[in-house]
C-alpha cells in the first residue's frame, strides 16, 4: 500500500512540475508585436507639355563698345583747354580733348611754307617763257597760297616735260615735306572722335608730353558690350541677333540686349565659347557686373522641373491609379543649374513635385488632394 501511495505522489509531483513549468514559460513570454502598415502621402502635379525656351545663364562685366586709348604722337608741354583734362569730363564729338604747345613746331612749318612759296615764285619767269600755256594756272596757285593756312594741292601737270621741270626745282620734295609737317601739326590737338567721357587721365596741364606717351582713355557711353563665356555644347545654338535679358547683381534693374558676335574659337581649357552682347540703357557704366539670360533654342512637348526630382538623370516618379508609384523613363533636353527640361511624359501624367525619401517603383502612396 505504501508503495502505491509513493508512486501516486511521484506521478502527481511530475505532473505538477510540468504544469508549473508551462505556467512560468507562458508568464515570461512577451506578446508578439503587431505592425501597422503606413502609406506615405505625396504631392503631385499634372503634366502639361508645351514649348520650353532653353535659357542659358552667364555673367560678366560691361565694356564700352567704343573705347580708345589716347597716345601722343608729338612732343611738347600740355596746355590748358576749356574743360579740365580729368576723369569724368564729358566731351562732344570733335571737341578738343587736349592741346600740346606747338609754337616752335608752327614756326618751323611757316618757314617751310615760305620756302615752298619762294621756290614757285622763282620759277614763274621760266614758266612764262618755256611753258606759256601753263603760266596762268601757276599764277592762280600762288594767289591762293596762304602761309598761315594749309597749302593747296599743286596744279595738275599737263606734260612730262612740265613735271620734270617742276621736280628738278625741288618743288615736289618741298611740297610733300610741308604736307607732312601739316599732318604732324594737327596732332598737337586731340579731338574727340565721338561723344563720350574721359575715364582715365595720366597727364596734367604743364606736363611735358613725350612721343608715344599714354595720355588717358576715352569711352562712348551710349553703347556697351558684355562678354560672356558659354559652354561649347551650345555653340551651335547661339545666333547673332538673339534677344538677351540682363540683370544687375541685386536684380533691381533689368535691361534688354542682343547677341552681336559669337567667337569661332573654343577655349581649350574651359571648353567655353565667347559671346558678345550689346546693351544700351540709363545707368550703365563700364565695369558694371551683369547677369545674362540667353535664349538658345526652344524644346517642344516638354516640361521644366527641379533637377533634384530626377532619378539617375534618366527617369522620374509618377503616380498611377492614384496609389502606385511608377518610375518612368524620360529624355533630358537641357540641364540647368537648378532646373531641367525633360521630354517623354504625356499630358495629365501625375508627377511628384517633392522628393520622397525611400521611394521605389511599385510603392503604394497616397496623393494629397489639396
Amino acid at each position: 500500500m505504501r508503495k502505491i501511495i509513493l508512486a501516486v505522489l511521484g506521478i502527481l509531483c511530475i505532473v505538477g512540475a510540468v504544469f508549473l513549468g508551462n505556467f512560468l514559460i507562458e508568464k515570461n513570454q512577451k506578446p508578439r508585436p503587431t505592425y501597422q502598415k503606413t502609406i506615405k502621402t505625396v504631392f503631385v502635379d499634372n503634366v502639361k507639355n508645351k514649348e520650353i525656351p532653353i535659357v542659358i545663364s552667364a555673367n560678366g562685366n560691361l565694356v564700352a563698345k567704343n573705347k580708345i586709348a589716347l597716345f601722343s604722337e608729338v612732343q611738347g608741354v600740355l596746355k590748358s583747354t576749356q574743360k579740365p583734362f580729368k576723369p569724368g569730363t564729358n566731351y562732344r564729338k570733335f571737341e578738343t580733348l587736349l592741346s600740346i604747345n606747338s609754337e616752335e613746331f608752327e614756326a618751323s612749318l611757316l618757314a617751310q611754307r615760305s620756302n615752298l612759296f619762294n621756290l614757285i615764285t622763282a620759277i614763274m619767269p621760266d614758266i612764262r617763257l618755256d611753258y606759256p600755256s601753263e603760266f596762268e594756272k601757276w599764277e592762280k596757285y600762288l594767289q591762293r597760297f596762304n602761309i598761315q593756312g594749309n597749302i593747296p594741292e599743286l596744279p595738275k601737270f599737263s606734260s612730262q616735260k612740265e613735271k620734270y621741270f617742276i621736280s628738278g626745282r625741288q618743288i615736289l620734295t618741298t611740297y610733300y615735306a610741308v604736307k607732312n609737317l601739316e599732318v604732324r601739326y594737327e596732332k598737337h590737338q586731340l579731338k574727340a572722335p565721338f561723344s563720350g567721357i574721359l575715364t582715365e587721365a595720366t597727364v596734367t596741364p604743364g606736363s611735358l608730353v613725350r612721343v608715344g606717351q599714354k595720355l588717358g582713355e576715352f569711352i562712348d557711353t551710349s553703347a556697351y558690350e558684355l562678354q560672356v563665356s558659354i559652354n561649347a555644347t551650345f555653340a551651335n545654338l547661339l545666333k547673332v541677333g538673339n534677344s538677351v535679358t540682363l540683370f544687375n547683381a541685386d536684380k533691381s534693374a533689368q535691361y534688354t540686349g542682343k547677341v552681336v558676335r559669337v567667337n569661332g574659337k573654343v577655349d581649350q581649357v574651359s571648353q567655353t565659347i565667347m559671346a558678345f552682347i550689346e546693351v544700351k540703357g540709363v545707368g550703365l557704366k563700364e565695369g558694371l557686373f551683369l547677369e545674362a539670360n540667353l535664349i538658345a533654342k526652344s524644346v517642344s512637348n516638354a516640361i521644366e522641373m527641379p533637377r533634384k526630382l530626377l532619378v539617375d538623370n534618366s527617369a522620374v516618379y509618377t503616380v498611377e491609379k492614384d496609389t502606385i508609384l511608377t518610375l518612368k523613363k524620360i529624355h533630358v533636353a537641357y540641364f540647368g543649374a537648378e532646373n531641367v527640361v525633360i521630354q517623354g511624359l504625356t499630358n495629365n501624367d501625375r508627377i511628384l513635385t517633392q522628393m520622397l525619401p525611400g521611394a521605389f517603383d511599385g510603392m503604394v502612396v497616397k496623393v494629397n488632394k489639396k
